[in-house]
């Protein structure tokens, strides 16, 4: 079985150090493909020295402190072909560390990126959700590729996502005993438009909680998915793995 994660941090403080040897437990997992998500200056040229499967932007928690000096630089990268997604760009309301005005406005900005450079958008959303589709109605172009990260909205927020077309992504939160409503969504969700990821290094699935989460874990999400939708492991990874590869075929 061959698994890929489409969400993760390597570059991050917490793993840059240790990516190689990251990297060689998720290929001894099964784990062959990462996406790896560049959220400042740092973690990106750390992401593009190493080489990797790079998506970049600015997360909303932080564009008021550093969207309008990464911006540029994201675009840069964009543009010369070195990234494969934009993100994660989006909205999130639950903690709203930079104002709503703002966020909405660099995803936006992001938005357009996207639709210039022909990359897929990757969003973080947390309750925003109105406002993520709205925008995205007004900005994004219709059937335009765009993956819903570490999903954990209601089976009503993901129907709309899957009716623009978009993937959901679902993360080692799944897992978790008290997450019955989510797995809900999971049975909800077709295999089509589906994806798994760690979001390492947080939120380790419930047999490593408490540990830094890293891609070589991502089997345990995709076999609570295959235990909710009762199908088989090895189903599960082929239909995350050829919705990976569509998304990104341009670019790998």
């Amino acid at each position: 079985m061959i698994f890929a994660d489409s969400h993760a941090h390597l570059t991050s403080p917490e793993l840059c150090a240790q990516a190689d040897a990251i990297i060689q437990r998720a290929k001894a997992a099964g784990v062959a493909h990462i996406l790896n998500i560049c959220t400042d200056r740092a973690s990106l040229s750390a992401g593009l020295a190493l080489k990797l499967q790079n998506s970049g932007a600015t997360t909303p928690h932080d564009v008021a402190k550093d969207g309008e000096a990464d911006f540029p630089i994201f675009a840069e990268t964009a543009r010369s072909g070195k990234l494969v997604a934009i993100g994660e760009t989006g909205l999130d309301y639950h903690y709203e560390h930079s104002p709503k005005a703002l966020q909405r406005q660099f995803m936006i900005r992001y938005l357009q990126l996207a639709l210039e450079c022909s990359l897929p958008v990757i969003f973080h959303c947390r309750d925003a959700f109105a406002d993520l589709f709205a925008i995205c109605d007004d900005h994004y172009r219709p059937g335009a590729p765009a993956i819903l990260h570490c999903f954990t909205g209601t089976v009503s927020e993901a129907e709309e996502a899957l009716r623009r077309g978009w993937c959901i992504s679902f993360s080692g939160i799944i897992t978790f005993k008290k997450s019955e409503a989510l797995r809900e969504v999971v049975l909800a969700v077709p295999l089509s438009q589906m994806l798994i990821e760690t979001d390492a290094p947080y939120l380790a699935p419930q047999s490593r909680r408490g540990q830094l989460n890293e891609p070589a874990f991502l089997p345990e999400t995709a076999a609570t998915i295959a235990q909710v939708k009762g199908v088989s492991l090895e189903e599960v990874a082929r239909a995350t793995l050829r919705n990976f590869s569509s998304l990104l075929a341009p670019c790998l």
